[in-house]
């Protein structure tokens, strides 16, 4: 679990109740079937009505991706590009069969699934393209994901508008009574406070976290099909660990110098 982004949301929580409390509202204004309907309601509605349902079903994991603290090791993929490299420079490609057969079938898919290409002796070409494809689908698949926060996200402060204006109609039907109208002009604005919370603290922050997410996978896709057509096309073990390690930010450069 990412617990940083944990700690934001609570974060964000407490500023929130903390203001109120400083200026003497009450915590139980908060509690508004209306708001919640309003605004949880009309986000559904507008991703229903912007994303086809493949999309939608996926709108859960994608929560689930978004709270997992997946990190990616570039300088252990790279060490594994290279003793790869080394073993098809010294013995040949047909020698990367049982290397290959002992990646990690699960962290390693894209990387076996490459190698695989290798060893059955398909071009460096076609490799590429597969390859690329895959990558081409996961961001189209990542950018989805992440419009679709982005989308709740500037939807919901306008939706806190529209929940705030219903609840002004309504309590102008009590003008003749202070105490209800007084009563029902703060629960309006509780709407316009979801909304604004929900999509300027919450879901367009998420929509980053996402897009980053996606950065650092990407490149370790990139990373990949580099080293995999580099040993197809036999260059040399140390010529390609420099190509790799230039393709990585200038951050990343110096954890894997450390790591080194």
């Amino acid at each position: 679990m990412d617990l940083f982004l944990v700690l934001g949301v609570i974060a964000a929580l407490i500023i929130i109740v903390t203001g109120m409390l400083l200026k003497g509202a009450s915590l139980a204004v908060l509690f508004s079937p209306e708001a919640m309907m309003i605004i949880f309601g009309g986000i559904i509605v507008a991703l229903i009505n912007g994303y086809p349902l493949s999309d939608i079903k996926r709108f859960p994991g994608i929560f689930k991706v978004l709270f997992q603290n997946r990190t990616y090791d570039y300088r252990a993929t790279i060490n594994k590009l290279v003793d790869l490299s080394n073993v098809a420079r010294r013995e040949g490609l047909l020698a990367l069969e049982t290397p290959v057969n002992n990646l990690d079938p699960v962290e390693d898919t894209f990387l076996k699934r490459g190698m695989e290409m290798v060893v059955d002796g398909i071009d460096k070409e076609q490799i590429e393209v597969i390859m690329q494809n895959e990558i081409d689908s996961t961001e189209e698949r990542h950018a989805r994901g992440a419009a679709m926060f982005q989308t709740a996200g500037s939807t919901s402060p306008t939706l806190g508008v529209m929940g705030a204006v219903i609840g002004l109609i309504g309590a102008l039907g009590h003008l003749n009574n202070v105490n209800v109208l007084g009563e029902s002009i703060s629960s309006a604005f509780v709407a316009t406070l979801f909304g604004i919370f929900c999509g300027y603290l919450l879901f367009l922050p998420f929509a980053k976290r996402l897009k980053r997410k996606s950065q650092q996978e990407l490149q370790q896709m990139e990373l990949i099909m580099a080293g995999t057509l580099a040993i197809e096309e036999g260059v040399s073990a140390k010529t390609m660990e420099h190509n790799l390690e230039s393709m990585i930010s200038e951050v990343n450069r110096e954890q894997i110098e450390k790591n080194k």
